[in-house]
């Protein structure tokens, strides 16, 4: 049996980093399928500085002249009166908010010893607390009516990256952020899922940061394929901003035609107490054996694993 189309006809999405790449991709997508768009998008550089309202209202632009309806916001995610005018406007002109897309972001690679803490604060305050900020601001009124959908980006970067120290720890910020905003909602009606998206935006093929990154240039006169492209991202969006996403919580990679999950686990390690740093070292291949591991929703899971471990060593009850 054919799955019918997802549609989000009646539903209000704001997405945030939307004046171009991804963000884009994801709203003119939602306003193609029937949402009320809210384009924001600071119009910041690569780093995250400088601002450009013309690109969120460029998008928006494009939206209604396609027959749908949007309307544009340059706040900054960074700022709480920001995320709270973007909310409002979702508000005022379209009088209620089902999904957010926390999408803005900024790249700025660095490694040790040349980033300073100023570059990696621009990367917190922007994956991070900015996410943060607009899902906040959202929140009262995605309880009230007891539905939400939020997508939160991550990427895997955050498995970490020698040249890019700030924005990987970022987004492992932001990873951790999702994953605690999903067990704050799943009781309201409200779930949140990661999305680490792979594609050629101006994050993958700007010459200046593939340099800064040690990456080779690309072809001159190299096109992106398709394939690779922000095309290739969007439908797994679609799948998480909808009301029929199955998940919560969860970590979504897509791009270059291929969409996997991302899962955090952990071995089952030992049990023995007293033991020194010498015991520790020989015990290492055990300690990290990970045959058997235990994929963790969250920390309380994993303070109940190790509590019925010491039960069980000690004769308890599991």
């Amino acid at each position: 049996m054919e799955t019918e189309e997802l549609r989000f006809d009646g539903r209000v999405a704001l997405v945030t980093g939307a004046g171009r790449g991804l963000g884009r991709a994801y709203a003119l997508a939602l306003a193609e399928r029937g949402a009320k768009v809210v384009v924001n998008d600071l119009g910041a550089g690569l780093t995250g500085s400088g601002a450009d309202p013309g690109r969120a209202q460029g998008v928006a632009d494009e939206i209604v002249a396609a027959g749908g309806e949007a309307v544009a916001n340059g706040d900054s995610v960074t700022e709480t009166a920001g995320a709270e005018a973007m909310v409002a406007l979702a508000l005022e002109r379209f009088g209620r908010l089902d999904v957010v897309i926390n999408n803005a972001g900024n790249m700025d690679p660095a490694g040790l010893p040349e980033l300073r803490v100023a570059e990696l604060s621009r990367h917190l305050d922007i994956h991070v607390l900015g996410t943060f900020n607009v899902t906040r601001a959202a929140w009262p009124e995605l309880t009230a009516r007891g539905y939400g959908r939020i997508i939160v980006t991550t990427s895997i970067g955050f498995f970490g990256a020698p040249f890019m120290i700030s924005y990987s720890t970022a987004k492992g910020g932001a990873f951790s952020l999702g994953r605690s905003l999903a067990l704050a909602g799943a009781d309201q009606g409200i779930r949140v899922n990661l999305l680490a998206p792979v594609a050629e935006t101006r994050m993958v093929t700007d010459p200046e940061l593939r340099e800064k990154c040690n990456l080779p240039p690309l072809a001159p006169g190299a096109e992106p394929d398709p394939e690779r492209g922000v095309d290739a991202v969007t439908p797994m969006a679609l799948l998480l901003a909808h009301e029929s996403c199955p998940g919560n919580g969860e970590t979504l990679i897509a791009g270059l035609g291929r969409f996997a999950r991302i899962f955090a686990a952990e071995t089952r390690g030992i049990l023995a107490p007293g033991l020194g740093p010498e015991d520790l070292l020989d015990l290492w291949p055990e300690i990290v054996d990970e045959s058997g591991y235990v994929v963790q929703t969250a920390t309380a899971d994993s303070v109940a694993f190790r509590e019925e471990m010491v039960a069980r060593a000690r004769g308890g009850n599991a």
